[in-house]
């Protein structure tokens, strides 16, 4: 089964009656425009029918209402005002995507003799498949409001106020460069996500988008130019836009001149630890931790103090190993000048050399047995895991 979408336009009630003849006759004028182009374009979509319609007023039976429609293929997917919507606003590779698919579209539009007159986010629909159409041509909805002589490039009363060109809103002649302006603001927009009175001053008529992001070059200067409110100062046409980018390298966005900063050498890796290094490192904690112990003891006694003394001075110990604080070559020096200055004080207080040396190195073998443990049960976890 195929899907479709129908339109309803309603012509002015303000129209004569030859007037409302010659809106009708404007209507199917441009819905067969509309009818050659989608079914010529893939990313047009498709006119299955247009017709009008007479119909009785429910509150005034004596008099009728005229209907113009149309029957239009339908695009599963979102449009890329929804887009920006759930997403937020695209990145330059989107939008550079974006405008060279509708410049190919605009292209083939103003090469076959019209205009769209509406170019806005709401009216480029992305399909599922990742397909991008352009939608709802402003001239089938302008002919079916007004009536009378009327050249085809006049202006529109059809538009979306900040999207539209100067020419367009002062009721002026439009051409292929009025499209290419409104393709460039949709661009801005969805850059920078930002309402249109906070991107143009509409006093100036100056747009002050790029304060928001920061493009490559040659995409700011494709839009600038687009954006330029004289006509004949834009770029004339969709391939005039295809070939400058073609032919213009993809620039990164000009930045500050600075001299660029020396790279920072990579931190070498620290060398793995010799087991020989390691077991020294336990005996030397372990001795120390010893006759520290010994020291505290004759001092303090057995309390909670002194454990508590004893548990920081081991943990300092263990943490100037860890940060490699002492190198190997000193800890024999630094465990030699511990044992000289601790001697006298316990010999003081009634330790004989002997049992200080036997003290100090049953706690550097304990030390080494439990470090041993340790890493063996790491070795065997590490094979498991």
């Amino acid at each position: 089964m195929r899907y479709c979408v129908v339109k309803q336009f309603q012509p002015s009630d303000q129209l004569s009656p030859s007037q409302l003849a010659k809106a009708q006759e404007l209507f199917e004028q441009e819905a067969e425009v509309l009818e050659k182009l989608g079914n010529t374009h893939p990313q047009i979509p498709n006119l299955y029918a247009f017709f009008p319609l007479t119909v009785a007023k429910l509150s005034q039976p004596d008099t009728q209402d005229k209907y113009f429609y149309l029957v239009q293929e339908f695009i599963d997917g979102q449009d890329l005002e929804e887009e920006l919507q759930a997403k937020g606003i695209f990145s330059e590779p989107e939008v550079i995507e974006i405008l060279r698919e509708m410049l190919a579209v605009l292209k083939f539009v103003h090469e076959n003799g019209s205009i769209h007159r509406d170019i806005k986010p709401s009216n480029i629909m992305r399909h599922r498949n990742g397909r991008l159409y352009l939608l709802d041509f402003g001239a089938v909805k302008q002919v079916s409001k007004t009536a009378g002589e009327r050249s085809s490039r006049s202006s529109t009363g059809i538009y979306s106020p900040g999207y539209a060109p100067p020419e367009q809103m002062r009721g002026g002649e439009v051409k292929p460069s009025s499209d290419l302006y409104a393709l460039a603001v949709t661009i801005v927009v969805l850059l920078t996500g930002k309402d249109l009175k906070d991107l143009r001053d509409s006093h100036t008529n100056c747009w002050h988008w790029k304060q928001y992001i920061q493009v490559s070059n040659t995409l700011a200067d494709v839009l600038d130019k687009l954006l330029l409110e004289a006509p004949v100062q834009r770029f004339q046409s969709a391939q005039e836009v295809i070939d400058f980018m073609d032919s213009t390298p993809l620039s990164p966005p000009t930045q500050s001149s600075q001299q660029p900063h020396s790279p920072i050498p990579p931190i070498p890796p620290i060398p793995p630890r010799s087991l020989s290094e390691i077991f020294a490192k336990a005996a030397f904690v372990g001795f120390e931790g010893g006759l520290l112990f010994i020291v505290i003891n004759s001092l303090l006694g057995i309390s909670g103090i002194s454990v508590g003394v004893l548990g920081m001075v081991f943990g300092g110990l263990v943490y100037t190993q860890y940060n490699h604080r002492i190198k190997n070559k000193n800890l024999l020096i630094i465990s030699g000048i511990t044992f000289a200055v601790l001697l006298i004080p316990l010999l003081g207080s009634g330790w004989s050399i002997l049992e200080v040396v036997l003290t100090g190195g049953i706690a550097a073998a304990s030390a080494i047995a439990i470090t041993a443990l340790f890493r063996l049960m790491y070795l065997l976890l590490s094979r498991l895991l």
